[in-house]
């Protein structure tokens, strides 16, 4: 490890391999791959289902209709459709492209912007974190998937044995009045008695009854054994603890032959929640009160004076940037095994559309079983409503020595992120899924997309992106590409910026429920943002006192310019644009936002 350095995530030649060494990796290629170092995607199906399967989750099934509920039902759906098409496609054709181009991972492919390479080394971090909390979810669900082979389910009820207290009730508990009577003394009765009695509770008089749901009560008690507080470590539940590890085994199965076998995996990961969400959905049309959900949703309770809240139309920007995953380096992996003619701006526009598609269609499935539970409560709607990446970032660092090791390398992470996910599964490991959450999946992935859509359109130079784009595609004409300019020079950057800024200001520290954060939790998040981000300014110094230039600018600017082996990754890909890279008046070019007047001058006299 003493020969590690910075440079050399970038500045490494293409590699050469020995036949020995191709022939280790045969098993995660085939005779039809055009890439025989890498393997491509066996069909357009897998990568499609795969990138959908990355896209689509928790933010569309439940984050969505909650959103919608909140900024004023199916009003918030023409907020939702500007941003997805101003931010979602344009980020998402933008990383998409990115990735097939040169076949390489978040961090390996910032040989394009050397400089900028400290945003691929972020990228990986927050996918790092984010894959160890969100297989800890997975956990949970597992072990909800064997708790449901009871009968009847343990959460169907308050039942005493599995701890149940004297709050747990199947209906919400009305508040109790502290009555005064004639004789002055006092009585605690019931809203039935008042009733009945045609009296009424004094102001002030009204004591609320604490009420938990069987579900809640068994998701506390029983599922996580939950802590007070954070201060509160406890111990590891061990039942979690193996649903933890049975889900790390699962994904290390659909990882073990890279592309091959998770390509695979996701006919049935991809397509298996929209056979759940349409069971569901005929369930909940069907029970009693469902239109009153589905009226909320989109029907005439539709709040249009919301539009003039600018809060609203920032949730809409947030809810399409998290749910395509754009910013985590996802995107630039999965199509980076694309073959290089591949027509990755319709990919995009297919994914884009299916990913809204299904937030629109879990709306649905959400809010007719909310409607449902309104109906039995006889209260309103609105009350009740209230690791791929990785890997192959680090097989496209170290190409010659990770490639032919790659089952390996796969045991190894999913064996280090199961002993670090063991910290949520402890007794207070709730309590840091929730602090990951607030912190690490938000401010970390706007900095990176923001600063990776300056860096491909400001300073790698967007007139050179597009003719890449055009290398795979095919040519289009000024009209095609106009728009996609429009956003990705000026407003797509602008309403990122808008985004971070609007979600700095309105920093709220996290809770859960009613419980509190300590201090040294809330430091600690911070402390896991810095970690995320350090990396672009470090990366960034270093890279520029390494190049070459008697003068600072000169240094900045030799940064800025793409490595000499960037391009496709495959001889017959590069035509003329890059076969003779260090004649290229183009890479001159692609700085030229960094030069001064009188530099540029004396460059084109050149």
């Amino acid at each position: 490890m003493s020969g590690f350095t910075i440079s050399g995530l970038s500045q490494n030649k293409h590699q050469t391999y020995s036949s020995k060494e191709l022939a280790a990796a045969d098993e995660h290629v085939s005779k039809s791959d055009e890439n025989v170092k890498r393997g491509n995607w066996p069909t357009k199906t897998d990568y499609l289902l795969s990138v959908i399967g990355c896209a689509v989750g928790l933010g569309n099934v439940w984050r969505f209709p909650y959103l919608a509920y909140r900024n004023g039902g199916g009003a918030f759906l023409i907020p939702y459709t500007l941003m997805l098409a101003l931010v979602g496609m344009p980020m998402f054709f933008l990383e998409s492209s990115f990735g097939q181009f040169a076949s390489l991972g978040p961090v390996a492919i910032w040989k394009a912007v050397p400089m900028l390479q400290g945003v691929g080394i972020a990228m990986v971090l927050v996918a790092t974190i984010g894959d160890i909390s969100y297989c800890c979810i997975i956990g949970y669900s597992l072990y909800y998937l064997f708790a449901s082979f009871q009968s009847p389910l343990p959460w169907a009820d308050c039942f005493s044995w599995w701890g149940a207290d004297e709050t747990c009730s199947r209906t919400p508990k009305g508040p109790v009045c502290n009555l005064t009577l004639d004789d002055g003394y006092f009585e605690i009765v019931n809203t039935t008695w008042l009733q009945a009695n045609n009296e009424t509770c004094p102001n002030g008089s009204a004591i609320s009854v604490p009420h938990h749901g069987p579900s809640e009560q068994y998701w506390d008690k029983v599922v996580l054994h939950r802590t007070s507080s954070m201060d509160e470590a406890g111990g590891i539940v061990w039942y979690l603890a193996l649903c933890l590890l049975l889900a790390w085994l699962i994904v290390g199965a659909a990882l073990s032959k890279g592309i091959k076998s998770s390509g695979k995996a996701v006919y049935f990961t991809a397509t298996f929640p929209y056979v759940v969400l349409t069971i569901l959905l005929i369930r909940g049309v069907t029970l009693e009160g469902a239109g009153k959900g589905i009226e909320f949703y989109i029907g005439s309770q539709s709040d249009f004076s919301k539009l003039a809240d600018a809060e609203v139309w920032k949730d809409a920007a947030t809810q399409i940037f998290f749910s395509l995953t754009i910013g985590w380096g996802s995107l630039i992996t999965l199509s980076s095994y694309n073959k290089f003619r591949n027509n990755c701006y319709r990919d995009a526009i297919i994914v884009c559309v299916v990913n809204s598609l299904t937030s629109v269609f879990a709306g649905f499935v959400i809010f007719s079983i909310l409607g449902h539970m309104a109906h039995i409560q006889d209260k309103p709607v609105s009350e009740i409503a209230q690791s791929e990446s990785v890997i192959t970032a680090i097989v496209d660092v170290f190409p010659r020595v990770l490639r032919s090791r790659r089952l390996f390398l796969t045991i190894f992470v999913c064996s280090l992120f199961f002993f670090c996910g063991l910290l949520c599964v402890t007794q207070a490991g709730i309590y840091w899924l929730n602090l990951i959450d607030h912190f690490c999946t938000g401010l970390a992935t706007i900095i990176t997309a923001l600063l990776e859509l300056i860096g491909l359109s400001w300073i790698y130079g967007i007139n050179r992106f597009i003719k890449d784009i055009e290398m795979m595609i095919g040519e289009k004409n000024w009209l095609f590409w106009l728009w996609w300019r429009m956003c990705w020079i000026f407003m797509t950057p602008c309403l990122l910026a808008a985004i971070l800024f609007w979600s700095l200001a309105m920093f709220v520290l996290p809770t859960y429920g009613p419980v509190e954060y300590p201090v040294w939790a809330i430091a600690l998040g911070w402390c896991m943002i810095i970690f995320c981000i350090m990396w672009i300014p470090i990366v960034a110094v270093v890279r520029v006192v390494q190049a070459e230039g008697s003068t600072l600018w000169q240094k900045i600017t030799g940064a800025c310019s793409s490595a000499k082996d960037w391009g496709p990754c495959l001889e017959q890909h590069k035509g003329e644009r890059y076969e003779n890279k260090h004649d290229s008046a183009e890479a001159l070019n692609s700085v030229k936002l960094l030069l001064t007047p009188e530099e540029e001058e004396n460059l084109f006299d050149l």
